[in-house]
Parts: C-alpha cells; sequence; structure tokens
C-alpha cells in the first residue's frame, strides 16, 4: 500500500476539471492525463532522469522554496535572464545534502542546459578514543547506494589503494547517516579524505542534461525556458479550470433561473401538471409556454442566454429546466426554499463574474497564479540541503593537502623508521644532556637521521642494491618516544635486504637537470650516476649498484659538476678529490672506481661529503688559514683584502664527530685537493680518549647539530657552540655521554627562525674546551 505526500497531491490538484489532456492508456481500458497540472515547477523541483532512442536528460532536484521565489520573479519582471534568476536559484539541492563543490557547472546548466557539478559527502573529524580519531559521513551524494558504498571502501583498504583506516562500521539510524571511518594513529584525516573522494563514491559527479519535451520535440532548455513554459502551462491550466468552473457554474444557474421562474408562477405551473396526462405532456406545455422573465434577466445576461430564450421579459424553459422543475420536491416551495434558491442563484452569478474576469483580465490571471504558487510555497517549501561552496575543488593529489613542514627523520639499526616535527626538539648547548629522543629496544639504536621537507622526495638504497622512493609525508608521523614503523612494512624489500642509505632529494624538479649522484662504500670504491637515472622510481624499486657481498653502501650524495668529495674513514683519516675525477657511469650495475686506499683492516669509509669545488691556490690558502678571521690571534693577513674577504665568503667548514661525544669543526681549505684512490690525510685524531670517528661534514655557522647515541637520547646544539680548530686535533666534548654508550649517528640541522628554548649551560655540563695536538 501506499499513500501519497500532500505534495504529490497538488500535482493532481484540479485533474478532474478538464485542466488537462487525457489519452488511452496502452491497453486503451482506461484513459490516463498526458501531463500532471501540477501547482509548481515539478521537473525541477524534483527532476528528472530517463534514457530514450538517441537522447537522454538527467535534471537534478532543486529546492522548493527557492524554484517558487524564481518563478514569482519571472512573473513580476519576465525580463530576467538565467544569471538574474540565480538570486533566487542557487543550484541543485538532494534530498541526501552532501555539498556541491563550485557553482561554474551550475551556470552552465542554466546557461545552455549542460553542465557537471562535484557532490562531497559532508563529514567532519571526532574522537573516538585517545589518541584515535575517525571520519565520520553524516551525508552522502544523491543516487549512491550506502551499502555500496562501504563495500567499495573496505574494498579500497583491502587493495591498499587507502592507506590509514583501522576499522570502517556503518552507524545509521533513523535519525540519518553516519558510516564512520576509524583512522591509524599515524593517518592525516586528510589525505584519508582525499584518497576516499578519489576512490570511491563519497565525492561523484553529476552531469546535468536538461532536456525536456515541448511540444512532442525534444528540447535542451535553460533555467529561463523551464521557468517560462512553466509559467504558460499554469496560465493554460487555470484558463482551462476556470472555462470549466464556468460551464459548471453556469449549467447550474441556468436550472436555477428555471426553478425561480417556476417559483414565482407555482400555481399556472401546478395546473399545467395537474392538467396533463402524462409526463411528457407535463415537459411539452411547460416548455411551450412563455413566462415573464423580469426577475431573472440579470442573470440571464451572466448565463449568455438572452438571444436564445429570452424575447424581451418573456422567457422559454429548456428541457433541463422543466426537468428540474418536474423534479422540484414540494418542501422548496416555501418562502425558505425559495429564498435559498435566490441565495444559491446570486452565490452563483458572484462565481461566474470572477470566472469571466480571469479569463478576460491577464493580470487577474497571473494574480491568480502567483497565490497557487505562494500557497504552495508555504505548505510544501523546506530548507536547503545541499550548501554550496566556492572555491578551487580540481583533482587533488594526497601531496597537495601536506602542509609543508620541516621534519627530523630518524632511522634505526632494526629497521624502524619515523619523522617527528623539527619544532619538537628544543635547542640546547654543547656539553648538554639532551633528552630522551625514542624508546629502543636493548640491542636496537638509532643509525640515521637528517632533517627534510614533508615534500622532499627520498631515495631509500638497500644493501641489496636496489632503490625504492617515497615522500617524507608518507613516512609514520610520531612523537619523540615513539619507536615508528618498519621500513619492511613501508618498502617492498626482499627476504634479508635491508635499508643501507637514505638521500633526500631537491624538491624543485627543475634543479635536477646539472646534478650528480655519487655512491661510496665502506671499501672506498666510488660511482658517479645522473640524477635523472634515479627520479622515476616505481613502487617495487629498481637496481641502483650491484656490489660484491663483502662490501655496503655507506652513503649516496646529489653533486654537480666541479664539486668535491670528501671521503671519511672509520680510523681518522680523509680524502678530497673532485667529482671530475669519476666519470659519469651510464648503467646503474657497474661497482664504480676507487676512491680512497684503506691500509687498516679494520678501517672503512664511515660518510661521504660533497663540497664546492676550490679555486685557490696552495700558497693562497696557507696565508688565509694563518690570517682568518676566525682564528683567535689571526695573524697579519698577506692576501688583498678583496681576496680574503672572497675566500671568507666561500669558506666551509667541517664538522667532525666521534663515537665518545667529542668533535671540532675544520675550515675546509685545510683539506687539499688530491687524486682519488690516495690513502688520505689526518682528518681528526683518534685517540683513546675520542674513539673512532662517525661522521663528517660540512655545516655552517648558523645551523645547529644533532647527535644521537645508541641508548636512543638526542641532543640539539647550535654549530656556533664547536670551536674551531685543525684537522690533526682531538677537538672538544660535543656530548657527555654514559661510560656504556656511544654516538652513533650526526646530523647537521638547517638555520631556523625560531631556535626554541635553550636549556643548560656550557661549563655546568662539563664541556671541555682543551684542544689536543
Amino acid at each position: 500500500e501506499a499513500r501519497m505526500s500532500k505534495a504529490a497531491g497538488a500535482l493532481l490538484d484540479d485533474i478532474d476539471k478538464e485542466t488537462v489532456d487525457f489519452q488511452a492508456n496502452y491497453d486503451e481500458s482506461e484513459s490516463e492525463p498526458k501531463v500532471l497540472p501540477a501547482r509548481f515547477p515539478n521537473l525541477l523541483a524534483n527532476g528528472a532522469s530517463g534514457i530514450a532512442v538517441g537522447m537522454a536528460t538527467n535534471i537534478p532536484p532543486h529546492n522548493l522554496g527557492e524554484v517558487i521565489d524564481a518563478t514569482l520573479a519571472l512573473i513580476d519582471n519576465p525580463d530576467l535572464d538565467n544569471m538574474d534568476l540565480m538570486e533566487w536559484i542557487k543550484g541543485p539541492d538532494f534530498p541526501t545534502g552532501a555539498t556541491i563543490l563550485g557553482s561554474t557547472g551550475i551556470r552552465s546548466a542554466f546557461e545552455t542546459g549542460r553542465g557537471s557539478i562535484t557532490i562531497r559527502s559532508k563529514s567532519h573529524i571526532e574522537e573516538v578514543r585517545k589518541d584515535r580519531q575517525a571520519i565520520v559521513v553524516s551525508e552522502i551524494p544523491f543516487q549512491v547506494n550506502k551499502s555500496n558504498l562501504i563495500e567499495k571502501i573496505a574494498e579500497c583498504v583491502r587493495d591498499q589503494r587507502i592507506v590509514g583506516i583501522s576499522d570502517l562500521r556503518d552507524e545509521s539510524d533513523r535519525d540519518g547517516v553516519r558510516i564512520v571511518i576509524e583512522l591509524k594513529r599515524d593517518a592525516m584525516e586528510d589525505v584519508v579524505l582525499n584518497q576516499l573522494y578519489r576512490f570511491t563514491g563519497l565525492q561523484t559527479s553529476f552531469g546535468i542534461n536538461t532536456l525536456a519535451l515541448t511540444g512532442g520535440k525534444p528540447v535542451q532548455m535553460d533555467l529561463k525556458t523551464i521557468l517560462q513554459h512553466f509559467i504558460d502551462f499554469r496560465r493554460e491550466v487555470i484558463t482551462r479550470r476556470t472555462k470549466y468552473l464556468l460551464r459548471k457554474a453556469r449549467d447550474r444557474a441556468h436550472l436555477l433561473v428555471g426553478l425561480v421562474i417556476a417559483v414565482s408562477n407555482i400555481d399556472e405551473v401546478v395546473a399545467i401538471i395537474r392538467s396533463a396526462k402524462s409526463p411528457a405532456e407535463a415537459r411539452e406545455k411547460l416548455q411551450k409556454k412563455t413566462w415573464n422573465a423580469k426577475e431573472v434577466i440579470p442573470y440571464l445576461k451572466l448565463l449568455d442566454e438572452a438571444t436564445q430564450q429570452l424575447k424581451g421579459t418573456k422567457y422559454t424553459l429548456s428541457e433541463d429546466q422543466v426537468k428540474a422543475i418536474l423534479e422540484l420536491r414540494l418542501h422548496r416551495l416555501t418562502a425558505l426554499g425559495r429564498g435559498e434558491i435566490g441565495e444559491e442563484l446570486e452565490e452563483l452569478a458572484d462565481k461566474i463574474r470572477g470566472f469571466l474576469k480571469i479569463l478576460t483580465d491577464r493580470d487577474h490571471l497571473f494574480g491568480l497564479l502567483s497565490e497557487d504558487l505562494k500557497a504552495g510555497r508555504e505548505e510544501f517549501a523546506t530548507p536547503r540541503k545541499t550548501v554550496i561552496v566556492e572555491g578551487d575543488f580540481g583533482q587533488f593529489e594526497d601531496e597537495d593537502l601536506i602542509k609543508r613542514e620541516e621534519m627530523v627523520v630518524t632511522v634505526t639499526h632494526s629497521g624502524y623508521i619515523k619523522r617527528v616535527p623539527l619544532s619538537t626538539y628544543r635547542a640546547q648547548h654543547r656539553g648538554g644532556k639532551g633528552r630522551a629522543g625514542m624508546t629502543t629496544k636493548e640491542e636496537d639504536f638509532l643509525t640515521t637521521v637528517f632533517v627534510a621537507n614533508t615534500h622532499t622526495p627520498v631515495l631509500f638504497f638497500s644493501s641489496a642494491g636496489i632503490v625504492y622512493k617515497l615522500k617524507v609525508w608518507k613516512l609514520p608521523l610520531t612523537t619523540p618516544q615513539a619507536k615508528g614503523k618498519a621500513i619492511i612494512n613501508l618498502l617492498p624489500l626482499s627476504t634479508g635486504d635491508t635499508i643501507e642509505t637514505i638521500l633526500p632529494l631537491p624538491e624543485d624538479e627543475e634543479t635536477w637537470g646539472d646534478l650528480r649522484v655519487m655512491f661510496a662504500t665502506q671499501k672506498g670504491m666510488v660511482r658517479q650516476n645522473l640524477l635523472s637515472d634515479f627520479t622515476n622510481v616505481m613502487a617495487n624499486g629498481k637496481i641502483a649498484i650491484r656490489m660484491p657481498e663483502d662490501d655496503s653502501l655507506v652513503s649516496v650524495q646529489v653533486c654537480a659538476e666541479g664539486d668535491d668529495v670528501l671521503l671519511a674513514a672509520r680510523r681518522g683519516k680523509c680524502i678530497r678529490f673532485s667529482t671530475k675525477a669519476v666519470r659519469v657511469f651510464k648503467g646503474r650495475t657497474a661497482y664504480g672506481v676507487k676512491g680512497m686506499k684503506l691500509v687498516a683492516k679494520d678501517d672503512r669509509i664511515i660518510s661521504m661529503a660533497i663540497l664546492e669545488g676550490q679555486d685557490v691556490t696552495v700558497e693562497e690558502r696557507n696565508e688565509y688559514l694563518r690570517a682568518a678571521p676566525w682564528k683567535a690571534e689571526p695573524g697579519k693577513p698577506t692576501l688583498t683584502k678583496e681576496r680574503m674577504e672572497e675566500l671568507f665568503k666561500k669558506e666551509q667548514f667541517i664538522l667532525s664527530v666521534t663515537v665518545n661525544g667529542y668533535g671540532k669543526r675544520t675550515s675546509a681549505y685545510e683539506y687539499r685537493t688530491s687524486g682519488r684512490a690516495g690513502q688520505g690525510i689526518v682528518n681528526i685524531v683518534t685517540s683513546e680518549r675520542n674513539g673512532p670517528v662517525v661522521a663528517s661534514f660540512p655545516v655552517e655557522t648558523e645551523d645547529q647539530i644533532m647527535m644521537v647515541t645508541d641508548h636512543g637520547k638526542i641532543i640539539r646544539t647550535p654549530i656556533h657552540n664547536v670551536r674551531i680548530a685543525g684537522r690533526s686535533t682531538q677537538g672538544v666534548t660535543l656530548f657527555n655521554v654514559g661510560e656504556d654508550e656511544r654516538i652513533v649517528s650526526a646530523a647537521f640541522l638547517p638555520e631556523e627562525e625560531d631556535d626554541g628554548e635553550v636549556e643548560n649551560g656550557e661549563k655546568e655540563n662539563g664541556a671541555e674546551e682543551k684542544e689536543t695536538e
């Protein structure tokens, strides 16, 4: 069973008053209306969708109140155009609500009859439990099946097209839709939402095609045309309804006129009836007689019968009137009865006058049309459900939604990786005790730390010589104390394969054309390739280098032609040579050439740095170092002031850090350039106090250094607190490590606008400034 709503009933109003044409149904057993005499523009209010032979239509629903307001405005001012009408009709209004992105498609549809709009689900973020958030969908796009939508989301999660979802459930009830999409702890809600919009029905497009039949012909209609056709249609409906009511009123008044004449001449009428031998004879005599009609002449003029039955003041009764007289009940002959007949006739006369005014006065007809629309608005209009938002809503990649932010990326010996906002770490003076950087297992420790932007591409080089590529924002975001996520869960590593080197790339791809990639292995081998060889890396990785089993990657760095390579060995030596000394390899499978000759069996390359090439003679270098402005007691310069300033401007400093927490800064001018494959020169004294070297890399005075111990402690301290010293020195205390604690990794942090809170003094923490030759 079904019951029509009041609004549906308004579509059928006056259908029994000959307002529309009827036709036989499919088997000619019944008749059906060709069109309904709708009181409001149903084509826009409810929309329509269908496919025929060679044509199709797809009209979205609109808000009834807005549609009626626009129709009323067009009645008052027929010169309004489509854009003017958008003041009242903002766009489609779907029963499921949701959000329409932008109005460009709406304007196109209203102007031309064709357009496309994007509909997005309405959702918000809720905290379902501690440290867990959920995307809650409360409204879905029009014509999207909720069950199918949930199945599609689950399918995308299984196929890993959508990542970051831990649970999915439907909590919808009679109060409305509620789809709960619970997120993983490290998931970014904006990214997950973007993936949901791209791969599921949470965001759909609706192609508007306003094709409708006019006079049996399909016509592509704009907004004004649709409303104007409705106005013309309603004018015809009201006209036909009025003509029908006028005819019915005149028919009834015609009978009442006869009754009034009969009652006024009741004695004579009764005599004629009594003298007749049969009803037929009575009818004949009553019709042939002429009656005095002075009393009803005003009404006869309204009936348009003056020339047919009225001659002068004499009136001839019609067959219908005679029949009504013969069927007249006796109680109607009383004074009360006669009064009722007269009152009814007068009421009908007023109605007839009103009907005639509608048919003859156009303004009155349109006033009635407007009143019908206003009554429908008061009775059926509801608030808009679909929100229209303006803005740029093009197809977004996940990365487009990621805020640019500096991140500290850390990797542990056991293969756990994470990123933490750089702002989390507060600056300390050298010699500080540091802060708890993460919680590690006893056998695990940090091995890699670097700072990069969330949009920075990162290459991951594995022990098997395979390279993988990820953006920093795809790495798990955690707190400093969290362990992170295993790299094997992020990259498709083979069994037994581990990530040995991680290389952040320049974010701007336009700078990649002149850049190369330099490889360095523990055994001192180097290889140079174009950076473009590694820009397009598939999700499953690609071959980067082939190495013997007893060697492994130490570092992979980006360089340019004319740069220098600085290889630092564990036993304190280093070598500097030009990148020009290493040819650019065409393939990615070669092992490379010798970069540094290692003498001790237990020695190995621990780091590689890329330096600016030196354009300075040996004499100039020695003179500059003797009179360098950063020295405590600089000598008198023999070089010109301009040359000193030029060398000072180009000067770089190499920071070296040892496992026992000691280190120093040394001018890069002290590292002479030589040919590759040599034994190198002293970089830092690796005494029993210092221990072996952990890292050597160039730094700026404004930078900071972050050091990590095998116990997971991290300290961040300004570079300017580290004294500049010669190559063959032991340096000063950088990190007060414990007895069983060692520095395992060090990295520089770029200058920030806000260095954060400074904790702990220098001397109070046992800072040692003594240099040992």
